[in-house]
């Protein structure tokens, strides 16, 4: 009697998302954003799968593979909707694809198992669930059968911004052979492929046996699987994390599916792996862009779409993105305005693709906002530096109900905390006290402090800084609730307002 092996999601939650600037930062990528819908693109990756028949033994426990610097980020969003129990391995550094779902291949093999993984980047956008769910079984009994199989989007546009794929003959399932890959082409090429009906969108999505993967890695790039298996030999398992070992993963070379096994595939015929492509209609997008999300949001009579509190007068065809402050648009045509607190982007509809050059340019002038926001998170909440001067900073500081900061203490700057929400528990020295709504108290230089929240609803407090130096790896930890290292430094400007 044959078993039919389960099927394991697979997560890849890497990537920065710079075509998405202000709005996705390196630090709060798109893929922890809620772009098209109610819930972020992580949790909607995270929950597309369910409702499948269970003739695939659909796994609850997804494997994720994040960002280390993300990793309370992304436990945070699944457990928001009820997935408490995946399993998350944490990069040390971004080394693309082909690594990230080796880690997970030998994640998922390590107790004897041998499932189907089901390779999903976690910054797409699928609006046909059951679309979807249909494809997913096809493709689960090719890749039973030892193929490697990826999913081609259906191109209803000469489009330029995506590979595509080449189907050959037909492999059965639905499925078919693939015959080639092609690189982004020009328009008159992408035009050539849409007629011709042969070529799909390389989706970026793969289904294959974990030994499959393993087997055809070995054989394509033996130094990435080495690396992977050296990294994951000695892993350690830290609160609800997996974290590959630093130097071995570093050592990793960077690589994507694509390159590394699936191209290689269709003439590698020796290797016994079949590659495979089986066609998706599902209301599929990447993303990628500004212009993308225009594509998949709700238009009005003159094709303009809005988010948040924007108002339109006498345009069409334009995005206009409100995240903090009412944006008004008149005559526009095919603009795209995106607002954040700290920065602003009004561009050429057509031309999104190239705010990643902006980003370059930032970083290339040293600007902290290419890579962060003003608020930031941290696993006990967040907080957003909302003015500051030479030698002030104020902070608006939320902790999440049962959370803690660490016990800390600053050398080169005082606090004074006051809380506007909530109870607090606070640490100041050698003592330690509640306070209320409109209660402060007073944080000396050198003081051993913590602030805590006792309650069930969120504490929220304003805190002033001061003094001669206010940057955030001015901070010695003493105790920590999240297992951070005392110099794991958060990533944030010296001051924010400066900056700006």
């Amino acid at each position: 009697m044959t078993i039919t092996p389960s099927l394991v999601p697979v997560i890849l939650c890497g990537g920065a998302g710079t075509r998405l600037w202000p709005l996705s930062r390196e630090t709060y990528p798109k893929q922890f954003l809620a772009l098209a819908g109610e819930h972020t693109m992580l949790q909607d990756t995270a929950l597309r799968l369910h409702g499948l028949p269970a003739s695939v033994g659909l796994d609850s426990a997804p494997i994720v593979v994040c960002n280390a610097e993300h990793r309370f980020l992304a436990a945070g969003q699944l457990a928001a909707v009820g997935i408490d129990h995946a399993r998350i391995l944490l990069e040390p550094a971004g080394r693309n694809t082909a690594p990230a779902l080796t880690l997970a291949a030998l994640q998922a093999c390590a107790g004897g198992a041998d499932p189907i993984l089901l390779a999903m980047p976690a910054d797409h956008v699928i609006t046909d669930r059951p679309a979807l769910h249909a494809a997913v079984v096809q493709a689960h009994a090719v890749a039973s059968e030892g193929a490697m199989v990826t999913f081609g989007i259906v191109a209803d546009r000469p489009e330029t911004g995506y590979g595509y794929i080449q189907r050959g003959a037909a492999h059965g399932h639905g499925a078919w052979r693939i015959a080639s890959f092609a690189e982004k082409p020009d328009a008159t090429t992408a035009q050539r492929y849409l007629d011709s009906g042969l070529y799909l969108w390389n989706s970026g999505l793969f289904m294959v046996r974990a030994s499959v993967w393993l087997h055809a890695l070995g054989q394509c790039r033996p130094d990435i699987l080495q690396a992977c298996q050296q990294a994951m030999q000695q892993a350690v398992h830290d609160l609800d994390f997996i974290r590959p070992d630093v130097e071995a993963f570093k050592a990793c070379p960077s690589d994507s599916i694509d390159y590394a096994v699936m191209e290689r595939l269709p003439v590698r015929t020796e290797l016994g792996v079949p590659a495979c492509v089986l066609p998706l209609q599902a209301g599929w997008s990447d993303l990628g862009a500004w212009d993308a999300l225009w594509e998949v949001s709700a238009h009005d009579a003159d094709h303009n779409a809005t988010v948040g509190d924007a108002v339109l007068h006498d345009c069409s065809g334009s995005l206009l993105l409100a995240s903090s402050r009412l944006v008004a648009g008149v005559g526009l045509n095919n603009i795209v305005v995106i607002e954040t607190p700290d920065a602003v982007l009004v561009a050429d509809k057509s031309q999104t693709q190239n705010v990643k050059h902006i980003v370059a340019k930032l970083k290339a002038q040293g600007h902290a906002l290419a890579n962060i926001h003003r608020k930031i998170h941290r696993p006990w909440g967040w907080y957003d530096s909302i003015d500051g001067g030479a030698r002030f900073q104020v902070k608006r500081i939320v902790v999440n109900p049962g959370a803690s900061l660490s016990l800390q203490m600053h050398h080169h700057r005082a606090e004074h905390w006051i809380v506007v929400q909530g109870t607090a528990q606070v640490t100041n020295g050698d003592k330690t006290f509640l306070l209320g709504e409109n209660e402060s108290t007073f944080i000396p230089l050198g003081h051993m402090h913590r602030l805590s929240n006792p309650g069930k609803l969120p504490l929220e407090i304003i805190e002033v800084q001061s003094g001669s130096y206010l940057g955030e790896d001015d901070i010695v930890r003493f105790e920590d609730t999240y297992g951070r290292a005392p110099g794991e430094v958060p990533i944030m400007p010296i001051n924010t307002f400066k900056a700006l």
